[in-house]
């Protein structure tokens, strides 16, 4: 293998695996160990990659061929595509052992766990050897003594975690990840572990993170936040995704928690809450990019360019008298950003319009949304009430929200029947 002998695995979080032909498997997320009866650290068994459709897999350490800064290449393009599970003897590093609190001997120092590296021995066995962890000062304002001792030396690593277990490691490790990314990360973790994770996120990357989890995580995480923090929550995300929460929870608690959120931000919540399921009403969000008839092409590039707006909602300009928060005054007509791309600088949205392919009403059902969307191969559709004002537009990750299994996100109810490649090597590390 060529790699250094020691590496610290934090830092291998993210790193991209290829296999031999140089295509990209999936990422690294954690190292598996097995723990031993003996007094001898735990052995490496192989690392858990993320691949495509947040499915995570075993990669025995005895097919990777080299670690560095910047990837994780494997020896065999062959892979066991089961989704990894954890054993009983089994601890994932990164998920149980970064900010646990323990003590180093024989100071009898206090501390927490910000690392670990695994090294490999002269058989060719890796092993987890030393352990970085940070010193308690008690001061806010200094940080700790960074200590670095063998494994041995270390108390508190195995068994169950102090009650007072720190966060801030384990989110620097996932902090460069995806909202789905991290959403499926969370699903991994003991739900008392994942709701103190949610809870150290800031509100923003929560609210990103939540819209990507299934209904029944949303509930639980949104239940062990305090109700105003709850209602904080709510007021980041979109309000077509708010809505889809609070319609997880009961009338009188929906009540508590739009009481809470401001006005202007509870207030289209509160009108996607009163369309029937199923309709166009109830999947459209409320903010799609809206501009005046007399705003030039620049401008709407300009808008478009926003990098909060999601790709679906920047792909066009929704046109309409005044006023332009929805309800909107009289609709006129739809510019697609190929368009905006095509037009004088100077040329008004007025002028470039496209208005001949009828908007949706808010009762409009699901199927038939979808057909019409597919027909004319659009990425969103304008809603509009009986008054011809614009009321929000249906986004194709709307219809796709809508249109998969409601569990679709639940990555255990995701697995079909498993597809082992190689399969006489499925498992071959992991045995006994």
């Amino acid at each position: 293998m060529t790699t250094p002998n020691r590496v610290y695995i934090a830092r291998l979080a993210g790193l991209t695996v290829f296999d031999p032909n140089g295509d990209q498997v999936g990422r690294v997320r954690d190292a598996v160990a097995r723990l031993r009866t003996s007094n001898r650290p735990p052995q490496v068994v192989g690392l858990v990659a993320e691949m495509p459709m947040r499915r995570r897999i075993f990669l025995s350490i005895n097919r990777i061929t080299s670690i560095d800064g910047e990837a994780v290449a494997l020896g065999s393009g062959t892979l066991n595509l089961r989704r990894f599970s954890k054993r009983p003897n089994e601890l994932l590093v990164l998920e149980d052992l970064l900010d646990r609190r323990v003590r180093v001997e024989p100071s009898g120092a206090q501390g927490t766990v910000v690392d670990v590296a695994m090294e490999c021995s002269r058989t060719g066995e890796w092993a987890l050897s030393r352990i970085a962890v940070r010193e308690h000062t008690g001061r806010l304002t200094r940080r700790g003594h960074l200590h670095q001792v063998g494994w041995a030396d270390v108390r508190g690593l195995l068994g169950a975690p102090d009650g007072e277990r720190g966060t801030a490691n384990l989110l620097a490790v996932l902090e460069e990840m995806r909202p789905a990314d991290l959403a499926n990360a969370l699903q991994e973790l003991p739900d008392a572990r994942r709701n103190e994770l949610a809870a150290a996120l800031d509100d923003e990357r929560l609210a990103d993170v939540l819209s990507e989890l299934p209904e029944r995580d949303q509930v639980e995480i949104l239940a062990a936040l305090d109700r105003e923090r709850a209602a904080d929550i709510l007021e980041e995300m979109d309000p077509d995704d708010a809505a889809d929460l609070l319609n997880e929870l009961s009338p009188p608690e929906q009540d508590v928690l739009l009481d809470l959120m401001r006005p202007d931000e509870a207030d289209p919540v509160r009108q996607l809450l009163k369309y029937n399921p199923g309709t166009a009403g109830s999947v459209m969000t409320s903010e799609p990019v809206i501009m005046p008839p007399d705003a030039t092409v620049a401008e709407a590039l300009a808008r478009i360019r926003e990098p909060q707006l999601s790709p679906a909602v920047a792909a066009q300009v929704f046109v309409t008298r005044a006023p332009l928060a929805t309800p909107t005054g009289r609709y006129l007509g739809i510019v697609h950003f190929q368009r905006l791309l095509r037009e004088p600088p100077a040329e008004l949205l007025g002028g470039v319009v496209d208005n001949d392919i009828d908007p949706l009403q808010p009762a409009t059902p699901l199927p038939e949304i979808t057909r019409r969307m597919a027909t004319y191969d659009l990425v969103a559709m304008p809603v509009v009430d009986a008054a011809n004002r614009l009321v929000g537009a249906v986004t194709v990750d709307d219809v796709l929200d809508h249109s998969l299994p409601r569990n679709w996100r639940d990555r255990d109810a995701t697995d079909g029947p498993a597809r082992v490649l190689d399969a006489s090597h499925a498992g071959e590390a992991r045995s006994g």
